[in-house]
């Protein structure tokens, strides 16, 4: 088996995001989305092609951290880091106009 894990594991990872997390990123323009995803399977398979199935680390490290902080940055200001509620405060914290 060549890549095909470490795409696998991108694919998981991003639907699950998206499902779970996804409205933390409502107002995120589409092309900072796409970036981000771009930077990341580019990393992936550079690491792939360097390092064998070491990359799985590259996959699983970042999504580790970034949810220790998203945790951690939710709870210092006051939003609930599952429902990203209150909505409001989470839209002001994040800079986006709020919309009544």
């Amino acid at each position: 088996m060549g890549i095909e894990l470490e795409w696998f594991s991108l694919l998981i990872l991003h639907v699950l995001g998206t499902s779970i997390a996804g409205r933390f990123e409502v107002e995120t323009p589409w092309w900072r989305l796409t970036l981000k995803w771009g930077i990341v399977i580019l990393i992936t398979y550079l690491v792939y092609r360097w390092f064998g199935h070491w990359a799985m680390l590259a996959i699983a490290v970042p999504a580790v951290a970034g949810t220790v902080v998203h945790f951690t940055w939710c709870r210092k200001h006051g939003i609930d880091p599952w429902r990203a509620t209150p909505r409001r405060k989470y839209y002001d914290l994040r800079g986006w106009a709020w919309l009544e």
